[in-house]
């Protein structure tokens, strides 16, 4: 049975970011007038992401094991994903006319490896949609609608989409929804240790916690793919707390050092890390760098070898210029995950990043974006037809 659109009520979406904007997409193309708030560019988010080439989304196409990658939100994104998973992603961009193709480490990004494409192609495919460029200021219910106010004007609308990415600053304060304080995650972090003289240094297949990748020494502390994920699993863990990093897999030291006996350690321990970090933990643990490896006695070796298997960092905050995203906001208690509706106030739909979900690097974010933006706009549609 075909739907028939019974109203044609006024729609608002606060934030023209890629949840917003998918949202409306959808909402547009079903024959519905909306209007975009939006005090930047539409879609500035985007170019960015995937180091600017945008990383699309993550070939995954089972929506319990994608949702697995969300440290905050799996449960309750497996009713959103169930509605728009991995494959509804690449087909929806195809649509626009962006092509996209599946690297060997299973992240998705567009043919034309640009953001730039990405975004061009997608202000295209919103031709129709009202951008209304301003700050929204306050959202507040109105009996059967809502009042929004902008550093410019005033509106009354009949649906409001809350698409505003992380709630820094909460437009619907006046409304009584629950927020999860939201605090940096897939961050870099801040050490006790002074790592300056390893600055740009990594290390690549690094063990902590079950979990394996590479890290980035910095000016401030580390950073990299590993550490970012750890910064995320940990978000709210309270600083100070240690890191134990298993540099590599478990080898026989003491052959290595016989095998090498006239070799100087420093030159030993460097085939197995980089030199520069070598030359650190040999002066770390007491060592002189030029010691011959047939000096190097059971209990030396024995301090060689646990540094190399557990090396503890001590964290003591995140780094703030290195937020890529953050964790908190609309506590998903409030929200129903069939349409992204307010549980206490209808007609008023969250999206995006504004939610309490937060996913891993690889084009997580982006699916929690296009996913619920998706079941944002559904939602509204089947409340409006019959």
């Amino acid at each position: 049975m075909e739907q028939e659109l019974i109203s044609n009520k006024r729609i608002a979406i606060i934030g023209a970011g890629p949840a917003g904007c998918i949202c409306a997409k959808f909402l547009k193309d079903f024959g519905l007038e909306v209007f975009i708030f939006e005090k930047d560019k539409p879609l500035k988010t985007l170019l960015p992401t995937g180091g600017g080439k945008c990383n699309l989304a993550h070939a995954e196409f089972d929506f319990k094991q994608l949702a697995k990658n969300y440290p905050r939100g799996e449960k309750f994104l497996y009713s959103v994903f169930s509605r728009f998973c991995t494959g509804d992603t690449i087909e929806f961009f195809d649509s626009i006319g962006v092509e996209s193709y599946i690297r060997e480490d299973n992240r998705i990004f567009p043919v034309s490896n640009s953001s730039k494409d990405v975004r061009e192609k997608f202000l295209k495919s919103l031709k129709g949609v009202n951008f209304i460029r301003g700050k929204c200021i306050s959202i507040m219910s109105n009996g059967n609608s809502y009042v929004i106010k902008t550093d410019k004007s005033t509106y009354l609308f009949d649906i409001v989409v809350v698409a505003s990415g992380g709630v820094k600053e909460n437009s619907f304060k006046n409304l009584e929804i629950n927020i999860v304080e939201p605090t940096q995650s897939l961050v870099g972090l801040v050490t006790e240790k002074n790592f300056v003289q390893l600055a740009g240094v990594s290390l690549r297949g690094v063990m902590c916690d079950g979990l394996k990748g590479d890290i980035l020494f910095t000016h401030k502390g580390i950073s990299g793919p590993l550490i970012y994920t750890l910064s995320s699993i940990y978000a709210r863990r309270k600083f100070p707390y240690d890191l134990s990093l298993k540099l590599v897999e478990d080898i026989d030291l003491q052959t290595l050092l016989n095998e090498n006996s006239n070799k100087e350690i420093k030159n030993l321990i460097g085939q197995i890390v980089p030199k520069s970090f070598a030359n650190f933990l040999l002066e770390d643990i007491g060592l002189a760098a030029e010691t011959p490896c047939h000096k190097i006695n059971g209990a030396i070796r024995n301090k060689i070898s646990e540094a190399l298997s557990n090396f503890v960092i001590t964290v003591t905050g995140k780094s703030p210029e290195g937020e890529i995203v953050t964790c908190g906001g609309v506590d998903l208690d409030e929200i129903n995950s069939k349409t992204m509706e307010s549980k206490k106030y209808k007609n008023l739909y969250f999206c995006g990043e504004v939610i309490d979900v937060d996913g891993f690097c690889g084009g997580f974010n982006l699916q929690n974006c296009w996913s619920t933006g998706f079941v944002a706009a559904n939602g509204i549609i089947q409340s409006l037809t019959i």
